[in-house]
């Protein structure tokens, strides 16, 4: 069976949040389900013990399978988030560094299309709640 990691598409102030994994890449913050957890419940505990923040958990975007390293598949499960307000972000030792990236110019970041594709549909569903 497939692993499966559930990421949060962080999106204010038109920029994305973004964290350095350890394979030089940008990713959404995130990660595996414990045993029991539903996958927003794990996606909340994943959110405060990465960012010490609390986060509400929005919509399942996508799911789809990743090869995170060669021959190596995960299956990854991405929700729109929003930051609850007030919350002071703090970076856990699981990552290099937090990025703010401006989502309209992403361009050559080293950043995953599986994790593109969901910032791009959380844009855009976002875009549709505030425009109906």
């Amino acid at each position: 069976m497939t692993p499966m990691s559930v990421k949060a598409a962080i999106i204010e102030d038109e920029r994305v949040l973004l964290l350095a994994n350890d394979r030089g890449e940008w990713e959404l913050p995130g990660g595996r389900l414990d045993p029991g957890e539903s996958e927003p419940q794990a996606l909340a505990r994943e959110i405060a013990e990465e960012l010490g923040v609390s986060a509400r958990i929005g919509p399942r975007l996508a799911e789809e399978d990743f090869e995170v390293i060669p021959g190596r598949l995960v299956r990854i499960v991405s929700y729109g988030c929003v930051i609850e307000p007030g919350s002071g972000l703090r970076l856990s030792a699981e990552h290099r560094e937090l990025l703010w990236a401006p989502v309209a110019s992403l361009g050559d970041l080293p950043i995953p299309e599986v994790y593109r594709r969901a910032i791009r549909l959380w844009v855009s569903l976002r875009i549709s709640f505030k425009n109906p």
